[in-house]
């Protein structure tokens, strides 16, 4: 009777074993390749994303002018990763898809400009333009509690997006230290280059706020970018910066 029960015991730890394991396997595959969830630590693209909201990434389609992305600090924009150190054990939680990614070397924008699209801030309206098209932004700008929506940038620049870069800024625009305050940056020994983080670097567009439950949405691109024509000549190996640069 003892080895029968032993025998049992046995089995259902070894099944319960294999469907862990199972789980695990999936769990990490489905991160690697299909989605992965990233947990937002700042403000700078409220009321999109607010602090503390978990934003899945897809991984799937490609990215395009428009889309809100999360890509990796290669640039070093947050000066001080270690800000967001996770213990050992929330590291593998976070590697096996158990745990959202607390954003430690990660940054989340909107893409405004890809490879040789020109940007500009402002036309006469206030308005930045891409490839000469102005951009209609008041769908997704912060508004602050008194309904004043934010300009889109207080900044004027001038500027032609680089081979394998973008041009990224945050919906809340005076709390975002984005593309614009990177400019007078240098990177791989290339001028100005800092202020455009590369194709490469880039996880994938957001698809749906996961937590908390009440701001559940999915995300696509706005339908403003579908105005913005190709850019008028090929992209250009370096920056290309008009103009004096932004002072934030």
């Amino acid at each position: 009777m003892d080895e029968e029960r032993n025998g049992g015991l046995g089995g259902f730890l070894k099944e319960t074993a294999i469907v862990v394991v199972g789980a695990l396997i999936a769990s990490t595959l489905l991160r690697l390749f299909l989605v992965q969830v990233f947990l937002i630590p700042s403000g700078s693209m409220e009321s999109t994303l607010n602090i503390n909201d978990r934003v899945a990434v897809q991984k799937v389609s490609a990215f395009q002018r428009g889309d809100v992305v999360v890509f990796r600090d290669d640039l070093e924009w947050l000066g001080n990763p270690d800000r967001f150190s996770l213990e050992p054990w929330q590291d593998a939680l976070v590697f096996l898809g158990l745990m959202p990614d607390p954003s430690a070397s990660h940054l989340i924008k909107r893409v405004l400009g890809t490879a040789g699209d020109r940007v500009i801030c402002c036309d006469v309206d206030g308005r930045i333009t891409v490839n000469g098209y102005a951009l209609d932004e008041t769908g997704y700008l912060y508004t602050d509690e008194s309904g004043v929506q934010n300009a889109p940038s207080l900044y004027s620049f001038d500027v032609v997006v680089p081979a394998g870069r973008i041009f990224v800024m945050g919906d809340h625009r005076e709390a975002s230290a984005d593309s614009r305050c990177h400019l007078s940056e240098d990177a791989l020994g290339v001028r100005n280059l800092g202020g455009f983080p590369s194709t490469d670097s880039v996880v994938g567009a957001a698809a749906v706020t996961v937590f908390p439950f009440e701001r559940w949405r999915t995300f696509s691109t706005p339908g403003v970018f579908e105005g913005v024509p190709a850019p008028s000549s090929a992209a250009p190996a370096q920056p290309v910066v008009t103009g004096e640069l932004p002072p934030c």
